[in-house]
């Protein structure tokens, strides 16, 4: 018989987050580099929590990892109430072998981490983690020490009486609780950890499936069967696999084929007004994202793609000829942007495109000149993070020629091409750029010759694919 590590499982948010101080943190870099290096080095085996792929939908899979597993490591910086809530979880069905982190300074964290004996690691201002030995070594220390099962639940340990209903590792303690606790038996029969094994095996196989086109995805959805059945952070993988091969139509098919629940959630309904969109279908996209910020109200993300999606008919309908129509979906689309700029001001792509769809109109909107220096600054303290990629030069570059300061654009565009990973990166930020120079020419206003150089240079970019300066 296959003998297999003890599981740790890892509660922690995903990707990019920014805590209370406005750090944005690189939390797959702290999971593969920090974490998973300390639980295999404690002899275990590090599974992670991807809840919020679901939009925050509580999943059956992730209560019962959080039961039975032998161990857990929840990282709190963000106090991310799913993370907050498996944690309670844990706490009231485990009384030990639980493990908590979180970066120094996060100022969220709503309870005292060293009172929990948590750990306190550090980040660096790029949002990666630092003294990476130092932690690695503290938190596989505290994990060994974690195997000889002292309390380490506030619940066991304020209240002795209480009686766990799981012993670590799924088994029911149906005899002291004095009732049938025995639908978590098959943990004994190892289908908990099958199930495991099966869904990472799906989910490479998609990673693979995207560099291969969309029958290959296609392939893998009909190896998961019942997606009634399939974990939600899977079928979102599924969904976004079909979004990375442009199979616009399988992600609509998909989106009514979830579970309701999953269907209804924040990022499900997001990218199905962007597949409606890239299939040609922009007003029902429009229905779906005003739907959406009806139910859940003002977000920079949903108001960002609905600004796209008027935008994207704005030029239909200019290249159709249809002025009147045009005009009016210039307006929609500018306002749709500024609302979501307003949303959330850290957030600069809406109010980049904001003032730039304000720039097109005819006159243009005096409101831009308000706005600009509000959007300037939310790219600058984006760039001064250390997080900075290739869009946040290229707004910041956007933003200069809005406001004809030519020294900043000049280097805006030289970090701009440096940082170019796909071709058309550079083309999509050279046609707004045409976009503002033809109307300031049907305007008879002066086009400075260093914004036409920069627009010349990022389509030749564009053109190399490469990212040379």
């Amino acid at each position: 018989m296959t003998q297999h590590n003890p599981l740790c499982f890892i509660l922690m948010p995903l990707g990019k987050r920014k805590d209370a101080t406005g750090r944005a943190i690189d939390f797959d870099a702290v999971y593969e580099r920090l974490v998973v290096p300390a639980v295999l080095a404690a002899g275990l085996d590090a599974i992670r929590c991807d809840d919020a792929k679901a939009g925050g939908i509580l999943q059956k899979q992730t209560f019962e990892r959080l039961i039975m597993s032998e161990y857990v490591v929840a990282d709190l910086t963000t106090a991310n109430p799913g993370v907050c809530y498996g944690l309670g979880v844990r706490h009231a069905t485990q009384p030990g072998s639980t493990v908590l982190i979180s970066a120094a300074k996060s100022a969220q964290i709503p309870f005292d981490l060293e009172e929990l004996q948590g750990i306190s690691y550090r980040i660096s201002p790029q949002g990666m983690p630092e003294h990476e030995a130092k932690y690695r070594a503290l938190l596989t220390e505290r994990l060994v020490g974690a195997q000889a099962k002292p309390s380490d639940s506030p619940l066991y340990q304020l209240v002795p009486d209480y009686c766990p209903p799981y012993e670590i590792g799924g088994k029911p303690n149906a005899e002291r609780q004095g009732g049938d606790l025995s639908g978590l038996d098959r943990i004994k029969s190892g289908v908990f950890r099958e199930n495991l094994l099966q869904t990472a095996d799906l989910r490479e196989r998609l990673l693979e499936a995207r560099s291969l086109g969309g029958e290959a995805v296609r392939t893998v959805e009909a190896r998961m069967g019942n997606l009634a059945e399939v974990e939600s952070g899977l079928v979102i993988d599924l969904f976004l696999s079909y979004r990375a091969v442009n199979w616009w139509s399988e992600m609509i098919e998909l989106s009514r084929r979830m579970p309701p629940a999953l269907a209804a959630t924040v990022l499900v309904r997001e990218q199905l007004g962007l597949a409606l969109n890239r299939a040609g279908r922009g007003e029902e996209a429009e229905l779906v994202l005003r739907d959406l910020i009806y139910r859940r109200g003002p977000s920079s993300e949903t108001y960002g793609i609905l600004g796209r999606v008027l935008e994207d008919r704005w030029e239909a309908a200019l290249n159709a000829g249809a002025k009147d129509k045009a005009k009016e979906l210039l307006e929609r689309a500018a306002e749709a942007y500024l609302k979501g700029f307003e949303s959330d001001w850290r957030d600069a792509y809406p109010g980049v495109n904001a003032v730039t769809l304000m720039e097109l109109k005819e006159p243009p909107d005096p409101r831009r000149r308000e706005i600009l220096p509000v959007v300037y600054y939310a790219v600058e303290q984006r760039i001064r993070s250390g997080a900075a990629d290739y869009w946040d030069y290229a707004s910041l570059l956007e933003l200069t020629v809005l406001a004809n300061d030519e020294a900043k654009g000049i280097d805006a565009l030289g970090r701009s091409l440096a940082r170019v990973r796909e071709s058309w990166e550079p083309r999509t930020t050279a046609r707004n750029l045409r976009l503002i120079r033809e109307a300031r020419q049907r305007r008879e206003a002066e086009s400075p010759a260093w914004a036409e150089r920069a627009e010349s240079e990022l389509l030749q970019a564009a053109e190399r694919g490469t990212a040379r300066p």
